[in-house]
């Protein structure tokens, strides 16, 4: 991997690529989709900030654990394009993003934990579904898997709760 001097207040498109690990390809559809800005040298070639590094991990990152890239760029969008974030502005961003990346947290533990028993999605295929979901009685509530996925049946609501007993 080519170094980059710790003072190079620009990066080439190649320099950003090698240095985030993202393909050029990924950059420039990055940039086409609002995510990342450069500007464009006399002979038109792409010239990034280097804080684009911060802003193309956090992509990656945000991506990989499968926030859409609209909700990505709506975070971006309220960073600064005039200078470079500062720690508080990151601080913002995340404090935004709390609740839903708790949210995100949650399914995930639930999906870790729950998968072994009944989820609610009508299949009771399964010893516990007769007992946790009687007569597929959450399928009133509507179509997916109710008692795993936090956006139908949010923590701590009855849904999410066995039933004591089959009536």
């Amino acid at each position: 991997m080519t170094k980059v001097a710790w003072n190079t207040r620009e990066l080439t498109v190649g320099q950003l690529a090698e240095r985030s690990g993202v393909a050029v390809s990924a950059l420039h559809f990055y940039e086409t989709k609002g995510l990342l800005t450069s500007r464009r040298t006399a002979g038109n070639q792409r010239r990034y900030a280097r804080d684009s590094l911060r802003r193309v991990a956090f992509i990656r990152l945000a991506q990989r654990i499968g926030i859409p890239l609209k909700t990505i760029k709506d975070a971006l969008s309220r960073l600064p394009d005039e200078r470079t974030p500062t720690r508080d502005d990151w601080a913002r961003l995340s404090a935004a993003w709390r609740s839903e990346l708790d949210d995100r947290i949650e399914q995930l533990q639930r999906l870790r934990d729950d998968l072994t028993e009944c989820i609610g999605c009508g299949c009771l295929s399964l010893d516990r579904c007769p007992v946790a979901n009687p007569y597929d009685r959450l399928g009133d509530e509507g179509p997916g898997a109710r008692r795993i996925d936090t956006r139908l049946c949010p923590p701590h609501t009855s849904c999410c709760v066995p039933p004591t007993e089959v009536s």
